[in-house]
């Protein structure tokens, strides 16, 4: 029998405000993304002013004080300063009890306010910048040309490097220059990730593979040769004239054939070839000029030990609500309409402003412990890179998984040994065979490498079998097959083949 009657149910559900949506995307911007949001707000409301930062401000907070304030956080032995815990757990751990329509301070609290440090180089590059999308969601189109940088960046991407191999292919990248030119010193690079020069080489040979052919190269003749050696043009001749082309350049041609000892026929053919070639691979490409990333946290070394963490002031928009002019508009609004307007833009201005307080403060905490986990990183090199997962860090903190996520996205953190992605320092775990601490994957790749690097001293190569023994003799329980693809994604042959090429070199 059909009918109607009324009922009560008492049921909990979470409710996304249009406010706190935009909470969570401004945590997962990058600073170009959340300077142009913040430009659009200026411009939008009336109550929003930026007030510019008074030069050389730094504000220093006690090392172990419960500050909820604090401008940096310094680490000793191991010790991090506790840092506010408490996170609303309606707006799933991204801005506490930040909502509009809330009082707060006239004026943002200026958070870790730090020094660049000199002579780093950037390793990577911020993405297309904008906004936050539109009331409907819609991202706009990104329609401008690809830039070298983009394009070698996303070939690096797809290359299966290791992600300490995929930092150095991106500081390769970042010292390309617009003609598709390598002007980095391979040896600085080398020195400042604390890895062998003959590593940085393995690592540019593959991105030697990258289109244009030719990119990446160290001067004119390496590039015309590696686009030769691509068409099968490559032999000794074309060799010794790429070695010699000062002698082209002044249209000496009988000394350039008698130094490549071919006739004039052989001649006129391998110049023809030379000017197929393209001697600028970079130039083809348009768009914008690829913007140096610049990072959202500094890390430097603290004379008293240990590391101190400052927020970049440079990528903090500091913005007031103001109130007197707040007071003046309120006063002189007459209609319902205005006196809404007014309401509107007051409790938006008041929620940014707390917003991005609350925002800077947990990129702060989160890339303060991810500093403390990969302490032995930072001082020795990417050979003691942890293990570690967004887990570990959103439990030490009293934050979410997926806050921790957002944090590190897009987020870049200047330290003595280069400009990491906070995604970098997150690295799978090998568990120890004796039961002790896990080994980050990375570590086990780099000791892999090491100890295939130095065969053929003895004239003996190791099997992957061989390898797995050595490494559970040190603590490091791995499977064979995981070290073959660990071998593999280094682009190191088999043992067999290893073997062979010992044999014939």
């Amino acid at each position: 029998m059909l009918g109607q009657r009324l009922e009560i149910r008492q049921g909990q559900g979470l409710v996304i405000t249009p406010q706190l949506q935009q909470a969570i995307k401004l945590l997962q911007l990058s600073n170009l993304e959340l300077d142009a949001f913040v430009e659009a707000e200026l411009e939008r409301n009336p109550l929003l002013q930026r007030e510019d930062a008074e030069p050389g401000g730094e504000i220093e907070a006690p090392a172990a004080a419960e500050n909820h304030d604090a401008a940096e956080m310094t680490f000793d032995e191991g010790r991090v300063a506790d840092a506010d815990r408490t996170l609303d757990a309606r707006s799933d751990d991204v801005y506490g009890d930040a909502s509009p329509g809330e009082r707060t301070s006239d004026r943002m609290e200026d958070v870790g306010v730090g020094e660049a440090q000199v002579g780093l180089n950037d390793w990577s590059r911020a993405g297309s910048g904008g906004g936050l999308p539109d009331g409907e969601g819609r991202e706009q189109p990104d329609s401008r040309e690809m830039t070298l940088w983009e394009h070698l960046q996303a070939q690096a991407s797809q290359a299966a490097f290791s992600p300490s191999d995929h930092a150095i292919a991106l500081t390769l990248i970042d010292s390309v220059d617009e003609g598709g030119y390598l002007r980095g010193e391979l040896a600085e690079i080398a020195d400042r990730l604390g890895i062998t020069l003959e590593r940085v080489e393995a690592v540019l040979a593959v991105c030697h593979g990258f289109e244009p052919t030719g990119v990446m190269a160290r001067s004119v003749p390496e590039c015309l040769k590696l686009q030769l050696v691509e068409r099968n043009r490559f032999d000794p001749a074309m060799d010794c004239m790429l070695a010699n082309l000062d002698l082209l350049a002044k249209r000496d041609l009988s000394g350039l054939r008698k130094a490549c000892g071919v006739d004039a026929e052989d001649m006129a053919e391998m110049i023809a070839e030379l000017k197929a070639l393209t001697p600028r691979p970079g130039a083809g490409f348009g768009g914008e000029p690829a913007q140096t990333v610049i990072p959202d946290v500094h890390v430097r070394a603290d004379p008293a030990g240990g590391w101190k963490i400052e927020l970049n002031a440079d990528t903090l928009p500091r913005l007031i609500m103001d109130k007197r002019y707040h007071g003046v508009v309120a006063a002189g609004s007459r209609s319902d309409v205005e006196k809404t307007f007014v309401a509107e833009c007051a409790a938006q201005a008041s929620w940014l402003v707390k917003s991005l307080d609350q925002r800077a403060k947990t990129i702060l905490k989160v890339s303060s412990e991810i500093v403390r986990q990969q302490d032995a990183f930072l001082a020795f090199g990417v050979e003691f890179l942890r293990p570690l997962n967004l887990k570990t860090v959103a439990d030490a903190i009293g934050m979410h998984e997926s806050t921790v996520s957002r944090v590190t996205s897009n987020k870049y953190v200047s330290t003595p040994r280069g400009v990491f992605e906070l995604k970098f320092f997150f690295t799978a775990a090998i568990q120890s065979s004796d039961g002790g601490a896990t080994h980050s994957a990375e570590a086990v790749r780099h000791r892999i490498k090491a100890m295939i690097d130095g065969e053929g001293r003895d004239g003996d190569v190791l099997s992957d079998d061989r390898i797995v023994e050595i490494l559970k003799e040190t603590g490091i329980d791995i499977a064979r097959r995981t070290v073959a693809k660990y071998r593999e994604a280094l682009r190191i042959p088999s043992s067999v083949e290893r073997k062979r090429m010992l044999k014939t070199g």
